[in-house]
């Protein structure tokens, strides 16, 4: 039986690197590829890393109830095709979408079942240093992206399962012990959100 699975992150969590590390070499499971507007990067290339369309042409997409999640992320679209989405899950291939907190809320609307992720980060100063070392942005871009980060941390509660990213290889195993063992529940009981808010209290308390 495939299944959807949601990661979602603050930008600089490591969300992309791990999910990277999590499909190389997985035969049936794939990253969903999302549609855009916003412009390339230098090293993006197109339906690769994203399906890069114009504002018109996503709004078309968007009246034709083509996405089965869409948010407007830093002044940007991005969106979920039903239809890529659909094709692999009938093809017994799990798929996983790297999107929000407003995306997969509405996921979750419209595909109860799609079990949920959220990647924290061990700290504030060290999400703070993963965004600089990226040396993608200047001083006030991560400033935004640092307020767009306390945000959507607060929303962690809408997810089934918490990994924090202290350590890449250890959340890399959480990450693949959830989607290797999805429909046996007691593998990892211990990452729920529940164990999970517990276990981490303390944390939670000083990033939300």
């Amino acid at each position: 039986m495939s299944n959807l699975f949601i990661v979602a992150a603050p930008s600089g969590c490591g969300k992309t690197s791990l999910v990277e590390s999590l499909v190389n070499g997985a035969k049936n499971l794939r990253v969903s590829i999302s549609h855009t507007t916003r412009k390339p990067r230098v090293d993006e290339v197109n339906a690769t890393n994203y399906h890069f369309v114009s504002v018109p042409e996503f709004q078309q997409m968007v009246s034709e109830d083509a996405f089965i999640e869409h948010a407007e992320v830093f002044e940007n679209f991005y969106g979920t095709s039903k239809k890529l989405i659909n094709n692999n899950l009938k093809n017994n291939i799990d798929v996983i979408l790297e999107i929000d907190w407003q995306g997969a809320r509405q996921v979750k609307q419209n595909l109860p079942s799609a079990i949920s992720i959220f990647i924290l980060p061990p700290s504030k100063e060290a999400l703070e240093l993963r965004l600089k070392n990226r040396a993608q942005d200047d001083e006030l871009i991560i400033k935004k992206r640092m307020l767009d980060a306390e945000n959507q941390m607060s929303h962690f509660k809408e997810f089934d399962y918490l990994v924090i990213n202290d350590n890449f290889n250890a959340a890399l195993a959480e990450l693949k012990l959830i989607i290797s063992s999805s429909n046996n529940l007691s593998k990892h009981d211990h990452l729920s959100l529940e164990k999970q808010s517990i276990k981490h209290k303390k944390l939670l308390k000083k990033l939300i």
